[in-house]
């Protein structure tokens, strides 16, 4: 079964920069992809940014330019580097496989004060 540990998360004030990462672990990690997503309170699940095998990256309109998404092969790790962030960043952030897998993880809580 996959797992997914996600870290990083925490309080910050708007403009102020996060790094999250996210261990994975029951899948051949190199081989796929991985997305980052995110939940605001009230509100659906939304993929946030991408990273294929390849290497190709895709990213939301509303984080365009600020996030930045790697991987790290070596250490089965996906990481969202977050800058200029601001408060409707705030959200759970979680990882998954691309096509998703069947579970998720706890998630990480990122809250932008402002």
């Amino acid at each position: 079964q996959v797992q997914f540990v996600e870290s990083g998360g925490g309080l910050v004030q708007a403009g102020e920069s996060l790094r999250l990462s996210c261990a994975v672990s029951g899948v051949t990690f190199s081989g796929n992809g991985m997305d980052w997503y995110r939940q605001a309170p009230g509100k659906q699940r939304v993929l946030v940014a991408v990273i294929r095998n390849t290497g190709n990256t895709w990213y939301a309109d509303s984080v365009k330019g600020r996030f930045t998404i790697a991987r790290d092969n070596a250490k089965n790790t996906v990481y969202l580097q977050m800058n200029s962030l601001k408060s409707e960043d705030t959200a759970v952030y979680y990882c998954n496989t691309f096509p998703l897998s069947g579970s998720w993880g706890q998630g990480t809580q990122v809250t932008v004060s402002s």
